[in-house]
């Protein structure tokens, strides 16, 4: 290990990316401890000591129409990135996801000819394949988190690695099960459902009335059902109903569930790895839904799902997010003797075996280090 500040610039421009660069930052430093980190983030890499230009919630912005209308700040943290680069010269740079943003950014920097590592790579086999020559002329070295990435971009001219899917390395929730029932005051002798409406405001904006009908309409058929919501710090819920108990940490109060309804997105897989059986749900901008399913080739949504290459969950999208379909597919789950139930649990197991061993983030760091020339 050389003396000289090794100096990384990491993006990561929404909260499931948040996270994922902080437990990148800790393993990185871990092997090299005298490194320095400055980017776009949010609170998780900012406690990991990096220094945030721009945080994660300028960034983070769903939907074709809703990019549409931010497009001139959008613009302006472009320039904004491009000069900090150009003026720190760092040793390398790491992109994490948001793929709109970053492979503009790689292709506008490739003449500063600093090597770039694409962390969790954009999902060109579900739509915008054309994103694949960007990576071969301006990506360095890529990663993926998902086991059937490595064999779609080898077969398309890209070099992939692929170490497992960083969720695997989930750490210890700090709290026993005891605690965490009394703090909420929940009888675990009662269904509890578990409701992770989304980690963006807009998707929890469209995502919490049908919610509420939901659980409305649940509570009628199973007046003892206790309601869990796994709350990201950085959303608002307007109403919340007395009896709903509120947890910030996710990954607790999908230990503590019976069954849960799950925005699509990163939440599928953390109750996949957790065994809890869930049902999957979206709701777009109407025109933003429409785009997308003109412009994508996938047979499924849900991540657990394209991974198994089996409908695993119930995907409940845009019109098909009703109450009165979700109660349909929810009350089977949280009956611990249902044939839906147990035919799921097997299956949620297995793609938690495609997801790897632990250790990923330092196998990830240890790569991205061997792959760096330091000033």
């Amino acid at each position: 290990m050389s003396k000289n500040l090794k100096k990384f610039f990491i993006i990561a421009g929404e909260p499931s990316g948040d996270l994922h660069g902080a437990a990148l930052i800790k393993e990185i430093r871990k092997c090299e401890p005298n490194s320095s980190f400055i980017g776009h983030g949010g609170i998780s890499m900012k406690n990991e000591g990096m220094e945030i230009i721009k945080d994660i919630d300028e960034l983070s912005i769903m939907g074709f129409f809703e990019v549409l209308k931010h497009l001139p700040k959008m613009y302006k943290i472009m320039i904004v990135t491009i000069d900090a680069i150009t003026q720190l010269k760092p040793d390398r740079i790491i992109l994490i996801d948001y793929p709109g943003f970053n492979l503009r950014l790689a292709k506008k920097i490739k003449h500063l000819q600093i090597p770039i590592t694409y962390f969790i790579l954009p999902q060109a086999w579900a739509w915008k394949e054309n994103r694949v020559g960007l990576m071969k002329k301006f990506i360095d070295q890529s990663i993926s988190i998902f086991p059937f990435e490595k064999d779609w971009f080898s077969s398309r001219g890209v070099n992939v690695q692929y170490f497992g899917h960083p969720f695997i390395d989930q750490q210890h929730v700090n709290e026993t099960t005891r605690s965490f029932y009394l703090r909420h005051n929940l009888n675990k002798e009662e269904p509890i459902l578990i409701l992770l409406p989304g980690s963006r405001q807009q998707e929890v904006d469209r995502h919490w009335a049908i919610f509420l009908q939901t659980v409305d309409q649940m509570k009628i058929t199973m007046p003892n059902l206790q309601v869990l919501v796994g709350k990201s710090h950085n959303v608002s819920l307007e109403p919340i109903p007395s009896y709903y108990k509120i947890e910030e940490n996710a990954r607790k109060a999908i230990l503590s569930g019976t069954a849960a309804l799950v925005c699509s997105g990163t939440a599928t897989l953390e109750c996949a790895i957790e065994s809890i059986p869930f049902v999957v749900c979206y709701k777009l901008n109407p025109i933003s839904w429409i785009i997308a399913k003109a412009m994508t080739n996938i047979k499924y949504t849900a991540m657990v799902n394209l991974i198994a290459n089996d409908s695993v969950v119930a995907e409940c999208l845009q019109s098909d997010m009703n109450s009165s379909a979700l109660v349909n597919e929810l009350l089977p789950l949280l009956n611990l003797k249902s044939e839906e139930r147990k035919k799921m649990l097997p299956k949620l197991e297995s793609v938690k075996k495609d997801l790897g061993s632990p250790g990923v983030y330092g196998r990830v760091a240890t790569a991205i280090l061997e792959r760096t020339k330091f000033k």
